[in-house]
């Protein structure tokens, strides 16, 4: 608290950010409310979410539900900032996201011109998982070192245990340069999910409500800052016409995560417009998206008549 307050009164214009694994309350609430006075808090509980899912569930088991409680749950008199992966993972010792998702075919099977199954698949997850991160942060979202364009390797600094070696405490941004290579369609990636976020206001917004999802079929659609997200975790099952509610009007799909530019499959149309159409359902009528969803495939959808 005093440190805050020393930061803040000598520096207003500081951000101070809380790593805390306890879920103190108040830890990023104001002095004057009684709070410890951090401008935000770390979601830690979110990377290791991601871990856990990575490391014990298979592909087909991945729980959209599960996945949207822990992406959502914080306190909402708290800032937070939503992470998918930092030091924790990136340290030697840990893995990264990309590393555990590609293992060693990332050394062999990165240019653009393989075709690896194994790659496609990370690359896809990749993608998913800090874009999910990122349209359900709450005030803030972070990258680390790297996570951004999917570095293949980890960090060390130099120390004993390493003969005091400079090897590893780097980044090659070398890759993320290279129009050969996959890094660079990660980072394009990265650049248009923020571009994304910034120009509609996403952080700036109330949090995802959800609308659907569907546990089985591995698919979840939630509302935020006037956009719809859809999500198909499904590794094996493109849907077609698939139903999703939303008011009455037209949508127009302005992002998804399957582009080519990205290191998708293309799968589909940029700028295709869709109609939320009516469905009898009892004495109710309902509203509902048709919409096809291919695999592993996250979608943002812009009412485009008011």
């Amino acid at each position: 608290t005093l440190a805050n307050k020393l930061a803040h009164t000598i520096s207003p214009e500081v951000i101070t950010i809380a790593e805390d694994v306890s879920g103190m309350p108040g830890l990023a609430c104001p002095i004057e409310q009684g709070g410890f006075g951090f401008d935000y808090r770390l979601a830690m509980g979110i990377p290791d979410f991601w871990v856990k899912n990575l490391r014990f569930n298979q592909d087909e088991d991945w729980h959209v539900e599960g996945m949207f409680y822990e992406l959502t749950n914080r306190r909402s008199e708290e800032k937070t900032i939503s992470y998918a992966e930092s030091h924790d993972q990136a340290l030697v010792g840990d893995q990264t996201i990309i590393f555990r998702l590609l293992q060693s075919h990332m050394y062999n099977h990165m240019r653009i011109e393989d075709q690896d199954m194994v790659i496609d698949r990370g690359l896809a997850l990749h993608r998913l998982i800090r874009f999910a991160t990122l349209s359900t942060a709450s005030h803030g979202y972070l990258n680390f070192m790297g996570n951004e364009f999917g570095h293949p390797e980890w960090i060390d600094f130099p120390r004993e245990g390493n003969n005091w070696s400079y090897h590893y405490a780097r980044r090659l941004w070398s890759l993320r340069d290279n129009p050969e290579l996959q890094y660079h369609r990660l980072a394009d990636f990265d650049v248009a999910m923020l571009t994304l976020a910034k120009d509609y206001k996403i952080l700036q917004r109330n949090g995802a409500q959800r609308l659907y999802s569907h546990v089985s079929d591995q698919v979840l659609a939630f509302s935020r800052a006037g956009l719809i997200f859809v999500f198909n975790l499904n590794p094996c099952r493109s849907f077609t016409d698939y139903r999703i509610p939303a008011p009455p009007g037209k949508y127009r799909l302005i992002f998804d995560t399957d582009q080519t530019a990205f290191g998708g499959n293309g799968r589909l149309q940029q700028n295709y417009t869709y109609r939320a159409t009516p469905i009898r359902e009892n004495e109710y009528v309902k509203f509902y998206l048709r919409l096809y969803l291919p695999t592993r495939t996250a979608l943002v959808l812009l009412p485009v008549d008011f």
